[in-house]
């Protein structure tokens, strides 16, 4: 089975820039841009869509009890689950359908592996499931089997990104998002405010056809190069993994090497911003400023006890998960659905840490985090 493919001709700025996002605004300062991102939603959806707001996501009490008289199953078949983000949104599926009177019977992880996501979905369909939430490791090479899935009549709410040619209100129900590209665009001005509007900074990105960490890539990109003239990106280092906290220390010792006086780098979620720390400690960095995107515990932990993590544009994975279940439903009861549905960005600095971990998983941060405080 093909491996992921190479971004190399991917994040071209024709392509993204002109068909797949609104417009970045110029902000004289990143504080007015952090605020305004929590307004709105910068992204539009796997095939340029609107995004519509998940507030609007809704079922009637009428229509929750014809759902619960269905008795219905769903499974849960994920990309990757060694993360905060993936149990969250799990989380999120499992609450909300357990509202519904849904039985969740599988939920799988095929670590970031296109092979093992398509046997994943073989044996969950064995077990006749009528809803199937998903996420695609890639859309190319996973899609037959999704088609497979849709063909059968069960409904597919997608997280994120959907396979290559399928038809929201056909093939699928609608794909549920954060604004990656916000995310990336709030990364981008939390490492200017940390670097005071100035320095040289390098880049990890995720090497891979993977929608939402292009959105990431992308928004972070623009963002420097349209606000801030005095930062410069001055290496790039492309992560394949699937052991993204090593292959980040290796890319960041890599910069690191070769721009002994950068002064930040940007990982492109959580997981590779702990390889990126790794490198700059055994660098000796100190003085390193890391910005990401998703709130996970260990880079909440470095950020609260004044380590490399100075800030992150956080997804709302929960919340996610709430309203793919809700569209299920709407997949259930044939009511029509928004294509694409998407939650707003929200920035995260120690100040706000403890309110944003509340905010993202619906709990109290953990000991460990508020011991580091």
């Amino acid at each position: 089975m093909t491996r992921f493919k190479t971004i190399a001709g991917a994040f071209t700025a024709a392509l993204l820039a002109t068909s797949l996002y609104t417009a970045s605004p110029a902000f004289a300062d990143p504080d007015s841009a952090l605020a305004e991102l929590q307004k709105t939603v910068l992204s539009k959806g796997p095939n340029g869509e609107t995004p519509a707001s998940a507030a609007s996501i809704k079922l009637t009490d009428e229509e929750l009890a014809k759902i619960k008289d269905m008795k219905a199953t769903a499974a849960i078949v994920m990309h990757y689950g060694g993360n905060d983000w993936s149990r969250a949104q799990v989380a999120g599926l499992k609450d909300q359908f357990g509202k519904m009177g849904i039985d969740v019977i599988a939920t799988t992880d095929a670590g970031f592996k296109p092979e093992k996501q398509v046997a994943d979905l073989e044996t969950v369909m064995a077990q006749n499931p009528k809803i199937i939430v998903s996420i695609p490791t890639d859309p190319s090479a996973t899609a037959s089997a999704y088609k497979a899935v849709a063909d059968k009549g069960v409904k597919l709410v997608f997280m994120d990104n959907v396979p290559s040619g399928f038809v929201a209100g056909k093939d699928y129900v609608s794909v549920v998002s954060a604004d990656n590209y916000g995310n990336g665009v709030a990364a981008a001005h939390l490492m200017a405010k940390a670097l005071g509007g100035k320095g040289d900074i390098g880049l990890v990105f995720h090497a891979a056809d993977f929608f939402v960490t292009k959105q990431r890539y992308d928004g972070f990109k623009k963002t420097i190069a349209d606000n801030y003239p005095d930062i410069k990106i001055v290496a790039e280092q492309g992560i394949g993994g699937p052991d993204f906290t090593g292959d980040a220390d290796k890319a960041a010792s890599a910069i690191l090497t070769s721009h002994p006086t950068i002064n930040g780098i940007w990982a492109v979620w959580d997981v590779p911003a702990e390889g990126v720390i790794s490198a700059a400690r055994t660098a000796g960095r100190d003085d390193l400023v890391i910005t990401t995107c998703d709130l996970g515990e260990n880079v909440a932990i470095n950020m609260a006890s004044g380590g490399f993590v100075k800030g992150l544009g956080a997804q709302r994975p929960f919340d996610q998960g709430v309203t793919e279940a809700l569209l299920a439903g709407y997949g259930l009861l044939g009511k029509e659905a928004p294509a694409f549905v998407a939650l707003p960005a929200l920035p995260v600095t120690k100040d706000s840490l403890l309110e944003g971990w509340k905010a993202v998983y619906h709990t109290e941060a953990t000991d460990k985090i508020k011991s580091s405080m």
